[in-house]
């Protein structure tokens, strides 16, 4: 199997060309520097991709598209919240209608999206067939969802990935909690009892394989553990898991004041309890479906 990956440098996108390499042909599309054997220029800012490389690979068997700039890198100015949008549509928009134009498109896109789509909902219980909710990364998720049209429109199958937080070691939102954890400083985040919506590294990467080779598989798509847990549960996995106490409590106001009231308020202080439905129906066996446990095998990974 020959895929196609954008965003293969990220957290996700680096594990997932790892994984895939050990089963074929990994083309990567690049937008800096030279492109080297098995990598592809594009430039979704422009709207421009090299067709004739993209023609002398041959046949795709598959395209995971993981674009767009970090949502909770930098505080949410009206520049960096136009940048979140662009950098998503912009290139799930060219590649969606590159893949359509192709005498023979590929059989599947993965496209990633996010839990954000369905908005806060406190503790209620969300699915696939649940409507999208209210926010600014509730609209960022329709827009970034909707690019793909074109593809869905020529036959080809899609998926739109909606992840929630993935737990690693090596990056993400809980590779930046550590260094405070560590200190026996770290512990629940306003209230502690919202919702987070989490899936490890590898059960991320193994859910994008699992959609990839099951042609059953196609439209939204749960990417998220099937026992979701609250802030404060999560809080006190990692402090069993270091062995630190985790009796402190991040302030609500201050989180405001460092990040702005709307990112605060849709990043950390309001949540989703999210269930992979589809995932479930499918037959995929998350490796880590248990938090505590989920902490526990990214923080001690095996050897």
């Amino acid at each position: 199997m020959t895929v196609l990956v954008a965003g293969s440098s990220g957290l996700i996108g680096t594990a997932l060309v790892e994984r895939l390499v050990t089963r074929g042909p990994v083309v990567r599309l690049v937008r800096t520097g030279t492109a080297g054997a098995g990598q592809i220029r594009w430039d979704p800012a422009v709207g421009t991709i090299d067709a004739e490389a993209l023609e002398a690979v041959g046949p795709i068997d598959a395209v995971v598209n993981l674009a767009g700039v970090g949502i909770a890198d930098r505080r949410w100015s009206p520049e960096r919240k136009r940048l979140i949008v662009e950098s998503r549509t912009r290139a799930t928009r060219l590649l969606a209608e590159t893949l359509a134009g192709w005498p023979v498109a590929p059989p599947v896109l993965i496209n990633a999206s996010a839990v954000g789509y369905y908005g806060l909902r406190g503790d209620e219980v969300l699915t696939e067939e649940s409507p999208s909710g209210s926010g600014f990364l509730a609209d960022v998720c329709r827009q970034w969802e909707a690019a793909t049209a074109p593809a869905a429109d020529a036959g080809i199958r899609t998926v739109l990935l909606r992840t929630g937080i993935v737990l690693s070691g090596s990056g993400g939102v809980l590779q930046r909690q550590l260094p405070v954890f560590r200190l026996g400083l770290g512990g629940r985040i306003g209230s502690g009892a919202q919702y987070r919506s989490w899936i490890t590294l590898e059960d991320e990467v193994g859910a994008i394989v699992h959609c990839l080779t099951d042609g059953s598989v196609s439209g939204p798509v749960n990417a998220t553990a099937p026992h979701p847990a609250t802030d404060a549960d999560l809080a006190t996995a990692i402090g069993v898991t270091l062995h630190r106490p985790t009796a402190l409590r991040v302030p609500s106001g201050a989180l405001r004041l460092i990040l702005g009231s709307e990112m605060a308020h849709e990043l950390v202080l309001g949540g989703q309890r999210v269930l992979p439905g589809v995932l479930g129906v499918r037959g995929y066996r998350f490796r880590h479906p248990e938090l505590a446990e989920a902490v526990d095998s990214v923080l001690n990974p095996p050897g």
